[in-house]
Parts: structure tokens; C-alpha cells; sequence
């Protein structure tokens, strides 16, 4: 009767294992180790903005890199059997109105699996993502490659950098795909999503080059730019997860003992963690 149910039951794994394992071994690791990893990310953060600073001022100040034009005309001359077939694919969830349903359902999916804080953060991920991406754009105001230089399959009228697609797959489905890693244990149910959200968030780069939509310079700088509004909204969702969505439901009904083979949050190291934040946090305020 018990396995019964837990096989009914869809019970996400509440654990914050990208945050939380890194807490549970700052716990036992030196001061150094702590503060050298700390360093080290922040150092690496400062690299990334400041390569999107020098990147932009180039972009806005110079009217078009002879690279750009040589990595366009490199890419486009790949003859693979339905090579332009498959990035436009690439390409395809990533404009409009598909994007908002595409995202509309993953964001429902979550929610309704019961992790309502990891919904609320994946709809702040994609408009934030796209929200950047727009207020950049009309900031440079960057002309798109044209017919006359590459071979362009869609003419668009929107500016050119940063690609547009490029920050919503790295931010949107990159914090999928972060939500995946964190609540799922090892198994096909975690690495299937994992792989499906890496392969289009490394496609998407070449497939707005090969469709002439974008310069390879605009590509970079979306990843750059990308990566920092994605640990942007990381960083937010640890925060407000450990002061305000500890003790969100996960399931429907949850079995009182744990099936083999799955933890349960409250007797893993994870979970004392978890509970140890938020009643710090309760004490405090």
C-alpha cells in the first residue's frame, strides 16, 4: 500500500542541493577553503562583467568587427543535411508568442507539483532575462547583420545586441535546469532535463549566428550578460527560500515513512540545514 503511493505521488525533493551542500561542507571545511571559494567566485563575477563592459563599449563604438563577419560566413558555409533545419528549431521556442506559452506551462508544471516559491522564481527569471535584454538593446542600439553581408533567413527590426534568445535560454531555462539539479535525486528523471536545457543553451549561440539574426560578438555578449542576470536570480531564490518557503508543501500527501532509496528532507543534512537557516532567521527578526 505504502509503495503504492509513493509511486502515485510526485514528490519533488526538496532539497537546495546547489546552495545547501555547498553550507553543509563550508560547515566542516577551514576558514581558508571558505574564504578562497568565496574569492575565487567573486573574482570570476568581476571578470564576466568587466569582459561585457569592454565588450559593449567595443560594440557602441565601432560599427562592425571583421571577425563577426568572418565567424557568420564560417558558420553559414557548415553543409550538413539539415543543418539550417535544425537551428531554426534552435531557434523557434525562443520568439514570440511560443516563448511566453512554452514558459507559461513549465512555470504551471512547477506550481502545481507544489513548489510554488521555484515557480514565482522561474516567471522572475524569464521576464527579468528578457527585461535586461530590451533595456540593453535600446541603450547600444545595434544594427542587425544584413542581406548584403550574411545570409539572412529572417529579416527582424529589433536591435541586435545583446541576442535576445541567447539571454532568455541561459537565464529562463538555465534556472531550470538549476532547479533540476537541486530538488532531483541522480536518476534519468534529472539527467534527461539537465541535458535538454544544456544542448539548446549551447545550440542557441550557433543557431542565431548560422540564421544571419546575430553577429558573434552580440552572442557573447548575451552569455556574459546572461550568466550574471542568472546568478542574479539564483542567488535570490536561496535567499528567499531559506526565509520564506522552507515549509511550502511539496505534495499532495506525502508518505509518513520514506520509501528506499529516497531521503527525506527533514533527516538529511540538507534539511537540518534548511530548518537550522530558517529558525536562525525566525530568532532574528
Amino acid at each position: 500500500m505504502y509503495r503504492m503511493t509513493a509511486q502515485k505521488v510526485e514528490q519533488p525533493i526538496e532539497k537546495i542541493k546547489a546552495t545547501a551542500q555547498q553550507a553543509v561542507q563550508a560547515e566542516s571545511e577551514p576558514p581558508h577553503v571558505r574564504r578562497y571559494r568565496a574569492v575565487l567566485f567573486q573574482v570570476t563575477l568581476v571578470i564576466i562583467a568587466g569582459a561585457f563592459g569592454v565588450l559593449t563599449f567595443l560594440v557602441k563604438t565601432m560599427p562592425s568587427f571583421a571577425i563577426d563577419l568572418q565567424v557568420t560566413r564560417a558558420i553559414q558555409l557548415i553543409n550538413f543535411p539539415f543543418f539550417t533545419i535544425v537551428m531554426s528549431w534552435v531557434s523557434w521556442p525562443g520568439f514570440g508568442p511560443q516563448n511566453m506559452i512554452i514558459a507559461g506551462l513549465i512555470i504551471l508544471l512547477i506550481w502545481v507539483s507544489g513548489l510554488h516559491w521555484e515557480a514565482l522564481m522561474a516567471l522572475v527569471a524569464a521576464v527579468f532575462s528578457t527585461v535586461i535584454n530590451v533595456l540593453v538593446k535600446d541603450l547600444i542600439q545595434r544594427p542587425r547583420p544584413t542581406a548584403s553581408q550574411v545570409n539572412v533567413i529572417d529579416l527582424l527590426n529589433s536591435y541586435s545586441f545583446p541576442s535576445g534568445h541567447v539571454m532568455f535560454y541561459l537565464g529562463f531555462f538555465g534556472f531550470i535546469g538549476f532547479l533540476a539539479f537541486s530538488l532531483l535525486k541522480p536518476s534519468l528523471k534529472r539527467s534527461l532535463p539537465l541535458f535538454l536545457v544544456s544542448v539548446l543553451i549551447i545550440l542557441i549561440g550557433i543557431s542565431r549566428i548560422a540564421l544571419g539574426e546575430h553577429w558573434a560578438s552580440d552572442v557573447l555578449g548575451a552569455y556574459l550578460l546572461g550568466t550574471l542576470t542568472l546568478v542574479a536570480v539564483v542567488q535570490f531564490y536561496i535567499w528567499g527560500k531559506t526565509r520564506f518557503f522552507v515549509h511550502q508543501p511539496v505534495a499532495a500527501a506525502t508518505p509518513q515513512q520514506p520509501e528506499k532509496g529516497i531521503d527525506s528532507p527533514s533527516n538529511t543534512a540538507v534539511g537540518k540545514l534548511i530548518d537550522k537557516r530558517s529558525s536562525k532567521y525566525v530568532k532574528e527578526k
